[in-house]
């Protein structure tokens, strides 16, 4: 039998590559491509006013920014818009927290280095909000907070003084920053998972335990969840409906994502 010349054996390695290319072009079609919710770029200058602070400060803290994930309910983290025993709202207490410490740095320290000062009672589970907030972003959370009971003092000039002493890997004009690692808990680590659910000894139980969550949800569930949480809470968790954060289709790689839903989907 004759052997093959070059040229068919180039269009069986062609064949063979056009139809990979395709078939994970098709895999890739097949996940979901919800638009979800990311922080809005902001950009102040130094005659920025307290009620363009409070506006965008309010805006992140309710939507994009996650932070009603964990001081929304008051169990995990502390409530900050209600009061705390007879301290009121984070406003009227901020400035309280630590001795010669005024509210809005006391603030700023507790999103940027958020271990230092732990609120008794509260497990050490804040990230350091740099990772996917701007310095606009925190200076305009700073200032809803502030005005929640107290007087808001963040200026144009905090927002320029720290504007460059932020850390590599930081956000950037609203962009959360990216990772490149598909290893499921590095990125359970990266994107705060554990912050609420359980994964065998490791985590916390807020929301559903990852822990046999393959036996009770499928890949498509699994990933329809972390794309479009507030779609459908799972039972039992109904309480929790749009706590989740809303912004890991923008912060998470399609390889990242489909790393995730596969390490789920096969704890059983």
């Amino acid at each position: 039998m004759a052997r093959p010349g070059m040229w068919g054996i180039n269009l069986r390695i062609g064949a063979v590559v056009v139809g990979t290319v395709l078939f994970y072009t098709l895999i890739a079609n097949t996940i979901p491509q919800i638009e979800s919710e990311v922080p809005v770029e902001l950009s102040f200058t130094g005659e920025v006013t307290p009620r363009q602070l409070i506006e965008a400060g309010q805006q992140l803290y309710e939507g994009a920014g996650g932070c009603t994930a964990c001081h929304g309910l008051g169990t995990r983290a502390p409530n900050l818009l209600t009061g705390q025993g007879a301290m009121g709202p984070i406003g009227a207490r901020c400035g309280e927290r630590v001795e010669g410490v005024e509210c809005k740095a006391y603030l700023y320290q507790s999103m940027t280095d958020p271990n230092a000062h732990v609120v008794e009672g509260f497990q050490p589970i804040m990230p350091d909000v740099r990772r996917t907030l701007s310095n606009e972003q925190i200076w305009a959370l700073i200032a809803y907070l502030e005005s929640q009971g107290g007087e808001v003092t963040v200026t144009g000039g905090d927002i320029q003084e720290t504007a460059e002493a932020a850390p590599a890997g930081a956000a950037a004009g609203g962009a959360p920053a990216a990772t490149a690692t598909t290893d499921p808990m590095a990125l359970f680590q990266e994107f705060g998972c554990l912050a609420c659910h359980q994964l065998g000894r490791e985590g916390q139980v807020v929301g559903p335990p990852f822990t046999g969550i393959g036996a009770r949800s499928d890949a498509a569930a699994i990933r329809r969840a972390i794309l479009d949480p507030a779609a459908e809470a799972s039972p039992g968790y109904e309480q929790l409906a749009g706590v989740m954060p809303r912004d890991f289709g923008r912060r998470m790689t399609a390889e990242q994502l489909e790393a995730i839903v596969d390490f789920l989907s096969r704890q059983r």
